[in-house]
């Protein structure tokens, strides 16, 4: 295989082993933890055998046509900066794949939590991999929803659901302010290829949408990396199982921001804006991180919040603008994931064989888990700075980067005070890490007996991981750095600085302030430590200041207060008043750019007007005003107007020679007519008196409602004219006129555009069908007809009492007697619709007909079963599972779209090819056809689960429904 085919392999094994751990049994713990640590390991042999390729500064890159004309491709990218963060990915995801194995429960469906980690690094891939922005943005959103599966995979626990939920929402806001700003940054470059975006930093810094696109860019930045002020949500995501915290906090989630960062450092960094904005946001991190770390009694609550405090740090860095801090950044990055995810691990093995995280319940610890301890101790000292480890080198370059002038401002002059503070802050969390936990007297109280070593390879990860932090503490340039160097040059390209990786760089201003934070830090850790020992959980002054509490409280503001008082002074329960105010709101939406843009439709022209088609116009115009008119007292009599109406566009279509249009217009008339007709049975009745004798106020109601009718009616008529009578180039038809044989293999040339030139849209609408389908059935399953709607009409009653006297019959399984003629008639044309189906789908490419014709057409044959037995009666009949339709609809023309990328071809392009059969002759076959069995799939099932959405109301009432005995029965 070639360098772009192990891209894309890359990227795709993980998901595809997600989806292969969904499949296994709950009970197979083992399977599901061997397929996981298996995909990442491979994975990770995937991505060291590509270092050759992207060292030296060279990049690999694989691109599938998506939408050229936009500059929307799917494009995978490697340079030495996505290769360091996908060896993070992989190497740390194998690590917590085999500590996972030993630490989750039994009890626990092990499968599901592999399929969420392992789809969750394929995110993370998809992230660091995006050769295009809007590709990034899609990958940035499917962190932020795999993250919330994941934190609340034990989502029994009502702290694991708050603090998903919390996470999704900060995210996932934070993700639709990048994905505006990336579309900032698309329009500014003129591209949304990451290298053209790269190349154009001048471009965007000097444009005047920059300060918009930078806001938008650090909105989505900071808050996937938590930092101030949306720092909040990550210590409430500790309640997501340990393994998952490890790979959260290290390589993952919370780096995702500062990769960006990194990431798009070459095109937004070196303004005054960025310093600010950034170095604002990193110095406030920094210090409230390392604060409130101290003070935490929860274990994983003071790695959380030193992880904080770390991302601040690193975004501090980015914010000064210079190469080396960058190279800093980069650095630390890398170091921090080692030495992180060892300790959570740690932290997990102690909650493991206590109990408890409670610092305040453990102590002396040391005795029973000699090894673990020791390693959580080296691991907590590399957090901490201390030399001869790899945390020591990157704090070191943290403090001479700050003591350096980068802008005249009163923020770069305190730099080197609030880095050596934060650094004593981080001296004494992790003191109190270390001293607390293994030190002191034997624990007494802890939930469980008597604490041991866990199992060898669940202890291995963290072996592996600080020996890293020792070997790259010690010989740092023999170590990491050929790796470092090949990540800062495809960061930096020309601009990479000189910087050494030498453990000793002589007695100079960083190695005093290292001194400073290290003996502050020790002395504050003893001046806390009584204090520490008994206080509550939470930081002096601000221990009532929780960031949970605050966006509780926001959410119930804008959800209670706010939405109530809106839903008070604008919301009504009723439809009628809904659709009003929907349509009205419409009607300006439409109006008012239209009004002030010189909207002037060309004048109407009546000459020699055919006398035919005005009467079948003036029939339409008349349908659609006595629909309108009638609507709200005369249901059924308004459905019959409002389908004339359709009739009549039907027969324009005819008129105006559009056979496919008329087609599928008379098709979606007859369907949607019964939906909506089994729809009113379910509504409540009209007060016949009411009705009958409409007051004054009534028919200022009913007036006014047709005058909203006729206004939108009119104005949609007038849009419609201008665009049809616009001056058009004979070239746009001509075109399709001349390329749908050709190119599309098609005759029809409306079919040639809906599932060929123009299937993008088709795409859309197909998956928009679907979803409606879904929220129909969603909605239907929690509604309750009308207590005045659920008396059974008088001839159904009858034969329901003529049912019951024959016991053969199961209730509901028969056709009733009133409509014995139809029904048989309707049950006979199954197989003719069904035929008739067929034929408009394999006639559809060259002659009227079609994917969704067809499956209109089958629509409409399961919707007479339903009508002719009734819904029991059809569906012991007839075995169709429509949710599986639509799935199976959208999968084939997803398919179809991307099997042209195998050639190298845009999605959705058709392949076209004559094939000669015998007896036949030459035919055109394209691929196209598949995508229109998609859609056909999709109409079919997406229909059909509306008509049992409602069917199934009757079986609902049927159950919990008294016989009513007759009228006659009574007498």
């Amino acid at each position: 295989m070639n360098d772009e085919d192990l891209l894309l392999l890359l990227l795709t094994l993980p998901f595809l082993g997600s989806f292969a751990a969904a499949l296994l049994k709950t009970a197979a713990r083992t399977a599901a933890a061997s397929l996981a640590g298996l995909v990442a390991l491979a994975a990770l042999v995937i991505t060291a055998a590509l270092y050759p390729s992207v060292a030296g500064g060279n990049v690999v890159r694989i691109s599938f046509e998506w939408l050229p004309t936009l500059d929307l491709n799917f494009t995978l990218r490697m340079d030495g900066f996505a290769w360091m963060f996908a060896m993070l990915i992989t190497g740390i995801g194998l690590l917590v794949a085999v500590y996972a194995h030993y630490y989750m429960s039994k009890e626990d469906p092990v499968p599901r939590f592999f399929s969420f980690l392992l789809a969750f690094m394929g995110a993370m891939l998809g992230i660091a991999l995006s050769g295009n922005l809007i590709l990034l943005a899609i990958f940035w959103e499917l962190t932020s929803i795999v993250s919330f599966l994941l934190i609340g995979y034990w989502h029994q626990n009502a702290a694991a659901r708050d603090g998903s939920r919390m996470a999704l929402t900060v995210t996932g806001m934070g993700g639709l302010c990048l994905l505006v700003g990336l579309l900032l940054l698309g329009h500014i470059a003129g591209g949304y290829d990451l290298d053209k975006v790269l190349a154009a930093g001048d471009a965007i810094r000097a444009h005047p949408l920059y300060l918009p696109a930078l806001i938008l860019v650090l909105m989505g930045a900071l808050t996937k990396s938590a930092q101030f002020p949306f720092h909040f949500w990550l210590p409430n995501a500790m309640a997501a199982p340990t393994p998952v915290s490890a790979y959260l906090h290290s390589a993952t989630m919370v780096k995702a921001g500062v990769f960006l960062l990194v990431r798009l450092w070459p095109a937004l960094s070196g303004t005054y804006e960025w310093f600010w904005l950034v170095g604002l946001a990193g110095t406030a991190t920094l210090l409230l991180g390392a604060y409130f770390a101290i003070f935490q009694q929860d274990l994983k609550g003071l790695l959380a919040y030193s992880t904080i405090s770390h991302l601040g740090l690193i975004t501090t860095l980015l914010s000064l603008g210079s190469p080396l801090a960058a190279v800093a950044a980069i650095f630390h990055m890398m170091n921090h994931a080692t030495f992180k995810a060892s300790l959570f691990m740690a932290a997990g093995i102690i909650d493991h064989e206590t109990g408890t995280r409670d610092m305040r319940r453990l102590s002396g610890l040391f005795r029973f888990l000699p090894i673990t301890a020791t390693l959580a101790m080296v691991a907590s000292a590399a957090m901490a700075g201390v030399p001869l480890l790899n945390g020591f080198l990157s704090k070191e370059m943290f403090f001479a980067e700050t003591v350096e002038t980068h802008a005249d401002s009163m923020l770069d002059k305190a730099l080197p005070y609030i880095a050596t503070i934060a650094g004593a802050f981080a001296v004494t969390y992790s003191l109190r890490f270390i001293h607390t936990v293994f030190f002191g007297p034997p624990p007494t109280d802890l939930p469980k007996a008597e604490p041991h070593e866990p199992p060898h390879w669940m202890r291995l990860p963290i072996e592996l991981l600080v020996l890293l932090c020792l070997i790259v503490g010690m010989v740092p340039a023999m170590s990491i750095g050929p790796f470092l160097h090949t990540a800062v040059t495809a960061v930096l390209g020309t601009e990479t600085p000189e910087y050494s990786l030498a453990v000793w760089h002589g007695f100079n201003l960083p190695l005093v302030m290292s001194i400073v934070a290290l003996a502050a830090g020790t002395l504050l850790y003893l001046l806390l430590r009584r204090y520490l020992a008994t206080c509550e959980n939470g930081p002096p002054l601000f221990r009532h200041l929780q960031g949970q509490r605050i966006f509780e409280r926001i959410l119930v503001t804008v959800s209670w207060k706010w939405a109530r008082w809106l839903e008070a002074y604008s919301g009504t329960r009723r439809l009628q008043p809904q659709l009003r105010l929907l349509t009205a709101l419409g009607f300006v939406a439409a109006f008012v750019p239209l009004y002030f843009g010189g909207f002037h439709p060309r004048p109407l022209s009546f000459a020699r007007p055919d006398l035919v088609f005005s009467m079948i116009w003036l029939i339409g115009i008349f349908s659609a005003l006595g629909a309108a008119y009638q609507a709200k007292y005369h249901r059924v009599a308004a459905l019959t107007m409002l389908g004339g109406a359709g009739l009549m566009t039907c027969l324009t279509f005819v008129w105006l020679s559009a056979p496919d249009l008329a087609l599928t217009q008379l098709l979606v008339e007859v369907v949607t007519t019964v939906l909506i007709l089994l729809g009113l049975r379910w509504l409540p009745k009209r007060n016949e008196k009411i009705d009958n004798t409409v007051n004054f106020s009534g028919r200022l109601r009913r007036l006014r409602d047709l005058t909203i009718a006729v206004a939108c009616g009119i104005g949609m008529s007038l849009l419609s004219y201008a665009v049809m009578t616009l001056p058009v180039p004979d070239a746009i038809a001509n075109y399709f006129l001349e390329k749908a044989y050709t190119e599309g293999g098609g005759r029809n040339v409306v079919n040639v555009i809906l599932v060929d030139f123009r299937a993008f849209d088709t795409m859309g609408e197909i998956t928009v069908l679907a979803i409606v389908a879904l929220t129909v059935f969603a909605l239907l399953r929690r509604f309750r007809p009308a207590a005045d709607s659920v008396a059974v009409p008088e001839q159904q009653r009858i034969q329901n009492a003529y049912d019951d006297a024959r016991p053969e019959r199961a209730p509901g399984d028969t056709v009733r007697d009133y409509l014995l003629v139809p029904s048989v008639i309707m049950q006979w044309l199954f197989p003719v619709i069904i035929t008739f189906a067929a034929f408009l789908f394999v006639r559809g490419h060259d002659l009227p007909g079609g994917g969704f014709a067809a499956g209109i057409a089958m629509a409409i044959a399961f919707l007479l079963q339903y009508l002719a037995g009734g819904a029991r009666w059809a569906e012991d009949r007839l075995r169709i599972l429509p949710v599986r339709w639509i799935g199976a609809g959208l999968l084939t023309a997803a398919a179809t779209g991307m099997g042209s990328w195998l050639f190298g071809r845009p999605f959705l392009t058709t392949y076209a090819q004559y094939v000669d059969i015998p007896l036949i002759g030459k035919v055109p076959l394209a691929t196209a056809m598949l995508f229109d069995l998609g859609v056909f799939a999709l109409v079919v099932g997406a229909t059909v689960l509306m008509l049992i959405a409602l069917a199934h109301q009757s079986i609902r009432v049927y159950r919990v429904r008294s016989p009513e005995p007759l009228k006659s029965e009574e007498a």
